[in-house]
């Protein structure tokens, strides 16, 4: 009763919404992604479900990020359960679940496993990072920073960063204030 919604999340829709909002083609998209064109058309229709990897593919070639087509994705609600399982990560994937559906002033994701510690993020408002479990090492203004479980950073808007796990089963909460979050070109170590 008290749950929003039961389904999975669909993104389809939010990803032709942001492609049209772009006027770009699917051709165009594929080759910014690298992925096909009929799978890019099958995510659009919700025929078929993209994993994480796919996910931020699109994103990117759509300048946008993950988080923010799972924003798009589920319509903006006064009161809202988001259950454990709510997103089942594909097999050797990391886990990223969305803590708050819908288009809401606020974004909360939990990060478990592996995260790409090459893909650096500038957001233009403030966020917040939490280890909920295990330790990262978090890059940010050319500063190392390390942190165990219960440790946060704080940065501010427009501070580029990136983070990595440093320890199995590490599990990060990240929360941003949601307007027009950003991740810029993926840059390697």
């Amino acid at each position: 009763m008290g749950d929003h919604k039961e389904q999975p999340l669909r993104v389809g829709a939010a990803v032709r919404r942001r492609r049209r909002a772009l006027e770009l083609t699917l051709a165009a998209v594929a080759e910014r992604s690298g992925l096909s064109v009929p799978f890019l058309s099958q995510i659009e229709n919700e025929r078929a479900r993209p994993s994480r990897s796919s996910l931020e593919k699109v994103a990117d070639a759509l300048r946008t990020t993950a988080v923010e087509l799972l924003a798009a994705a589920d319509p903006a609600c006064s009161v809202d359960v988001v259950r454990a399982d709510a997103l089942e990560p594909a097999p050797d994937e990391p886990r990223v679940r969305s803590l708050v559906r819908g288009h809401q002033q606020l974004h909360a994701m939990e990060f478990a496993g592996d995260h790409d510690a090459g893909r650096e993020f500038q957001h233009r408002n403030d966020e917040l990072m939490y280890v909920a479990d295990g330790a990262v090492e978090i890059e940010a203004e050319g500063r190392a920073h390390r942190l165990g479980r219960g440790d946060t950073l704080y940065l501010t808007g427009g501070v580029r960063h990136r983070w990595r796990a440093t320890e199995p089963d590490t599990r990060v909460i990240v929360v941003a204030v949601a307007e027009h979050i950003e991740a810029v070109q993926h840059r390697r170590r």
